[in-house]
């Protein structure tokens, strides 16, 4: 260490750096340099020691350094109906059990509560970032800020009441209200989220664009998840849904079509003539028997696609190490082509690829000079887990979220040594007891 060494805060020493950016590298004896929050440098070990004098000093034998992973759709405080829905396809998922269940327990409690139980679950899997839509985001903004985790939270519109909101109008206004409450937050952003074609009007549809570029915010919303869904848009309208999307001017760079299942060729390069960005969510389309989406063929045209859990309830995990797999397996199989979507590829898709998508690409997603220190580690050193040819591989095909050991969200500790940081983990059992045992009772009343 050098007489003149800089002061920082920290100097963590893996295995193995997974930058994502550039792509497809894998740095071995590196260090990242980390101060006020931000990332300083990554640099040779010897070098960063020469040149640093960290305030902290972490190593991490046998693990691998990457960005912090990115979930690109959840309903966070869905947790809360965990395995309360399953082996339905979706009309009848929503009609007739996870409707009626948001009528009876939906609350800003419940949003705390349960955003507050998937924060932590997302941290601990090496999750920093989480794309939401569901009611009462001032209550998921509360929860996410307790866990100092990163959110873009939903303006959710649907047009039909809720304990939320009355109408669409009132949806937004309430929404854009808790935007503004929360614009200082550093952590905390938000977007435009109606529900889905087929729960919005044309009318409310061409506010929100209009919102969306006057505020210069995203666009978040379900979209040709079903077959259903597509003949239907068909019979009320005489088109489908991303034509009449198009149609209302809601297609553009800032939205985020979530599932996009059910694709045609034409559809594909429409998403890609508009820079619109998709939300892979590949658990939930097999759980609800939605569909594959055609991610080569997305990819190959040049849309971004990043990884949604989308909600616990139609999962059951909030696990994007899963999601990468799956998407990859699930690519390869659909095209009939072993080369598709490879592991950097997949990695990029749960990092950077999602924080373009969420317009936070200048600030995460990858480890270079000058972003937020959103980072996690995985374990990759078990004994179930050898040989090790590639790092990379091994992240996406091997490991899994019990691998992941530490994590931070702008230089902050979240997961220590797989244990939340500030939030005792008997807290979060407890809580999640206290709904399980009122949702229980209510049932049997």
């Amino acid at each position: 260490m050098s007489a003149t060494a800089a002061p920082v805060d920290l100097l963590i020493e893996p295995d193995w750096i997974i930058p994502i950016e550039p792509a497809g590298v894998v740095l071995e004896n590196h260090a990242l340099v980390i101060d006020k929050g931000r990332i300083l440098a990554l640099a040779p070990v010897a070098d960063a020691r020469q040149a640093h004098t960290p305030r902290e000093h972490v190593r991490l034998p046998g693990q691998v350094l990457l960005p912090g992973l990115v979930n690109l759709h959840t309903h966070a405080a869905m947790t809360l109906l965990r395995g309360h829905a399953d082996d339905l396809p979706l009309m009848r998922w929503l009609n007739e059990r996870i409707w009626p269940a948001e009528q009876q327990f939906v609350s800003p409690d419940f949003i705390r509560d349960g955003t507050l139980l998937a924060a932590w679950e997302m941290l601990r899997g090496g999750i920093t970032c989480f794309n939401d839509m569901y009611f009462f985001p001032g209550a998921a903004a509360e929860a996410a800020h307790q866990a100092s985790m990163r959110a873009v939270l939903g303006v959710t519109v649907i047009e039909f009441p809720s304990a939320y909101a009355a109408d669409a109008d009132d949806y937004l206004a309430k929404g854009l209200a808790v935007r503004d409450a929360w614009h200082d937050d550093p952590l905390i952003s938000f977007a435009l989220a109606p529900h889905a074609p087929y729960t919005i009007g044309d009318s409310t549809f061409e506010r929100v664009a209009t919102l969306a570029a006057q505020l210069d915010m995203g666009i978040h919303i379900h979209v040709h998840e079903t077959r259903e869904e597509l003949a239907e848009s068909i019979r009320q309208h005489g088109l489908r849904p991303l034509g009449r999307l198009q149609r209302l001017g809601i297609l553009g760079p800032n939205l985020i079509a979530v599932h996009a299942v059910h694709l045609d060729g034409r559809e594909i390069e429409q998403l890609a003539r508009h820079g619109c960005c998709v939300a892979h969510c590949p658990t939930s389309n097999m759980k609800l028997a939605s569909g594959i989406a055609p991610i080569g063929d997305l990819l190959a045209a040049g849309v971004r696609v990043g990884l949604g859990t989308d909600g616990a309830a139609s999962n059951n995990r909030l696990d994007i190490l899963r999601e990468a797999r799956q998407a990859t397996l699930l690519a390869k199989v659909a095209s009939g082509d072993a080369a598709v979507a490879p592991v950097h590829r997949v990695l990029r898709m749960a990092t950077l690829d999602g924080a373009i998508a969420l317009g936070l690409g200048d600030a995460i997603g990858s480890l270079e000079t000058g972003k937020m220190a959103d980072l996690c580690s995985i374990r990759l050193d078990d004994w179930p887990m050898q040989p090790l040819h590639d790092p990379a591989s091994h992240v996406v095909h091997v490991a899994g979220r019990d691998q992941v050991s530490h994590v931070w969200v702008g230089g902050r500790l979240r997961i220590c040594n797989t244990q939340p940081v500030g939030m005792a983990p008997d807290g979060l059992i407890d809580l999640a007891k206290s709904w399980h045992n009122r949702m229980r009772l209510a049932r049997q009343r």
